[in-house]
């Protein structure tokens, strides 16, 4: 019995909704085993070594501790004095493989605050000497006790240093100094330290660079750059020529999107600090 034309319609509809349910079908199969596929096939990165030995400097072994301490506003002066009477000893004893680089307290910033930056020479090995012999040390011990009477807070962050960076040397004063804090987002490190490799030549007209770290143990794919200037005038005027440089623009452009958060604390030195 031959089909009617509307029998005819329906029939190949019905034929197109199963094909189509098939096609949806297999689709679904292919994406549920990529999906389960995803959970233990990853895309590695091609580099065979550490982001660390990448960027840092390997001549040298440096390992820096960056501290900031917020103080009672009311005891910002005694602690001060503390720290003046016991740093220079421990950065002065040869028996300590380490240097006081720089402290200060916070001008503009978090109020009340100061930031202290050592060196360890020989890399973790120095740094755990270090804390070894001042747990033996009774005068530090007694700053650490008084110490804790004048704190509100206190963290800290071990720091490498940027190949293309400068040692942060002793320098005279006076000056003022600018920590410019970026937390980055993660994995974007590499990407960073290209682009600040070409971009540091920018900032060296007036010799205003003083450092510049990234955190190995504490708050992670965090840098830091220390900069130096006269005054607040001369920070103006030195950041603002660095757009004349031809390529300054696209440092600018392409690191900013990197970025997670960014703090800027100007800073004014220590009567005992290296860093005038």
């Amino acid at each position: 019995e031959f089909l009617s034309v509307e029998n005819l319609k329906v029939s190949g509809l019905r034929i197109a909704a199963r094909h189509q349910l098939v096609v949806i079908r297999d689709l679904s199969a292919q994406r549920e085993d990529s999906w389960f596929k995803s959970l233990f096939v990853r895309k590695v990165d091609p580099r065979k070594d550490a982001h660390s030995h990448l960027l840092a400097k390997k001549e040298d072994n440096n390992l820096y501790k960056i501290q900031f301490h917020n103080v009672k506003p009311e005891c910002l002066d005694a602690y001060n004095d503390l720290c003046a009477d016991i740093f220079p000893s421990i950065h002065a004893d040869p028996e300590y493989p380490c240097e006081l680089v720089g402290t200060w307290n916070t001008w503009y910033g978090e109020q009340d605050q100061a930031v202290h930056l050592w060196r360890y020479r020989g890399g973790y090995p120095a740094l755990t000497e270090v804390m070894n012999k001042l747990r033996q040390n009774e005068r530090f011990t007694d700053y650490r006790k008084q110490r804790g009477t004048m704190l509100l807070s206190r963290r800290n962050q071990l720091l490498l240093e940027f190949s293309f960076w400068n040692e942060p040397v002793p320098r005279p004063g006076p000056n003022i100094y600018e920590l410019r804090s970026y937390q980055l987002r993660p994995g974007t490190m590499i990407e960073w330290g290209n682009y600040w490799a070409r971009a540091i030549n920018f900032r060296q007209q007036n010799h205003e660079a003083v450092g510049g770290f990234f955190s190995q143990i504490g708050s992670l794919y965090t840098v830091h750059h220390l900069w130096a200037y006269k005054d607040l005038q001369s920070r103006e005027d030195t950041r603002n020529s660095a757009w004349q440089h031809d390529g300054w623009d696209e440092v600018v452009y392409y690191t900013v999107p990197l970025i997670q958060h960014m703090e800027s604390r100007i800073m004014i030195p220590m009567k005992n600090s290296p860093l005038k």
